[in-house]
């Protein structure tokens, strides 16, 4: 070499070694803390997308945790309704034991009040200690709350509904009404008239049971009414006056009720057994069966139909169901109301309250879920229409001591379909939502896991052969500056010649 100014085999050198010393470096760096990524120049758009994945991650979490003491929440609740539905259980069977008054003496009969009472207070002590972190789970606390209800919505029950602002209006409209199965015994009379002193027999069936009644000659249609009225329990079908005889009403509403007529014997009487139109249970211009021997006719009732706010609702009997991820809400409309002619309700406003649970990693009204945890106190076990749990303590008109006990029956009944109901809920509600949340929660963040792993991990493998690459090149551009600073040397031989 003739120029020693610039050594350019020197640059060229401590250039290359340089470089190689920062890719030994980044190496070392990825083996040391594991990962490819360390900061932003090294990938900057996969550590955009690696961050996104771990705040992911850290979202994901969070449900699972929610999930999870969901879970928990709901296992206590159902713990308490558990023990509930055992007292109701019992319940009954002092109720059904002391009905049977000719066997038992008036201090059996007040022994069995003392129990029913205790049971009605301990139901009353469950409801409200029942709790999850202090926050009581059975005493209404975690129910829907409403306000504005409609004169029309005799009963109506909100098991969950997601607001998407501080309230919600829910509206019914109607499209065809409920009926009863509904005839008419057209007797042209208000009186019986049969021959030879004959009995006029008619058999009649109800969906809840079946009977024979026989009437003699100058029995008025009043004094039939009467008489397949003591039996409305035990048969569904009520009867009532009509000019030209007497109609007979299933007493509930719906296609499972049905009002069947049979003539057994006729005894000379003359007259039709007339069915109710479908579109009216009042107005009996359908088929008409002249009263022979054998002759039956049947009228079935039919369940209301319409629509929840613009959703398409189950109807059965005067009820309306609609169930959706929004809104789960069942709507029971008065008599006149359900009968009337198709049109709208303005059914309640939901003002808020229920169990709301975050069970997604987007913070929105999608990965929120509701359920309506309603009171089951014994004052709300039961319903209007039949009473309520609390009517069967002493004093009370349903009391087993000398009240009406077949009505007490009939809402020990209630309460207890009521409480299976709510635990049946509870129970889907464990199974498939929050089940089914926590598994699918659980891969999406093994997925989102392997995703970012993926992104921003080291790959060992690579990452130790780029570690011997390295450590050979630094070491052979060290090797090679050395002779490059040697070189200029050679100039000092021209000088000694």
């Amino acid at each position: 070499m003739s120029r020693i100014n610039t050594n350019v085999p020197s640059q060229i050198a401590r250039r290359n070694l340089n470089e190689n010393n920062k890719t030994l470096n980044t190496t070392l760096e990825r083996l040391s803390t594991g990962l490819r990524i360390n900061r932003g120049k090294d990938d900057p758009a996969g550590l955009i997308a690696s961050e996104n994945l771990r705040a992911e991650k850290s979202a994901l979490s969070a449900a699972i945790s929610n999930a999870e003491r969901a879970d928990q929440l709901v296992n206590i609740a159902e713990g308490g309704l558990q023990e509930l539905s055992s007292l109701l259980t019992e319940l009954r069977g002092l109720v059904t034991s002391t009905a049977n008054s000719a066997g038992l003496s008036g201090e059996e009969k007040q022994a069995n009040q003392l129990q029913i009472d205790s049971i009605i207070q301990t139901i009353d002590r469950l409801s409200e200690a029942t709790n999850f972190q202090g926050v009581k789970l059975l005493n209404g606390n975690l129910d829907f709350t409403a306000t504005g209800v409609n004169a029309n919505v005799s009963d109506f029950k909100i098991n969950s509904a997601k607001l998407s602002g501080p309230t919600q209006a829910v509206s019914t409209s109607q499209t065809a009404s409920a009926q009863r199965g509904s005839l008419l015994v057209d007797l042209n009379s208000a009186t019986i008239q049969t021959t030879g002193g004959a009995l006029f027999t008619v058999e009649i069936t109800g969906a809840t049971g079946s009977r024979e009644f026989a009437f003699g000659n100058g029995t008025t249609t009043a004094q039939a009414v009467t008489a397949i009225n003591q039996f409305k329990d035990v048969t569904g079908i009520s009867a009532a006056l009509n000019a030209s005889g007497l109609t007979l009403n299933s007493t509930e509403f719906g296609s499972e009720q049905f009002v069947q007529a049979r003539v057994v014997n006729l005894a000379g009487v003359v007259g039709a057994l007339v069915q109710g139109t479908a579109t009216d249970a009042d107005d009996y211009t359908g088929t008409s069966t002249a009263l022979a021997v054998s002759a039956l006719v049947r009228d079935t009732g039919q369940d209301i139909n319409g629509s929840i706010n613009g959703i398409i609702a189950t109807g059965k009997g005067r009820s309306l169901r609609v169930a959706n991820d929004f809104l789960d809400t069942e709507i029971t409309l008065t008599a006149a109301q359900a009968t009337a002619a198709p049109g709208a309700v303005n059914a309640f406003t939901i003002t808020g309250g229920g169990a709301n649970f975050q069970l997604a990693s987007n913070v929105d009204l999608n990965g929120r879920v509701s359920i309506g945890i309603q009171n089951v106190s014994s004052r709300k076990l039961g319903n209007s229409a039949l009473g309520f749990l609390s009517d069967l303590t002493s004093g009370k008109d349903k009391n087993v001591v000398g009240g009406d006990i077949l009505r007490a029956a009939k809402v020990v009944e209630e309460s207890i379909r009521q409480v299976s109901g709510l635990r049946g809920r509870l129970g889907a509600f464990q199974k498939n939502v929050i089940g089914a949340t926590i598994r699918n929660l659980g891969i999406s963040l093994e997925n989102s896991s392997a995703a970012e792993s993926v992104i921003r991990d080291a790959d060992f493998a690579a990452e130790t052969a780029t570690l011997t690459r390295g450590q050979i090149l630094s070491q052979a551009a060290g090797n090679s500056l050395g002779l490059a600073n040697q070189q200029p040397q050679a100039a000092l031989q021209l000088l000694r010649s």
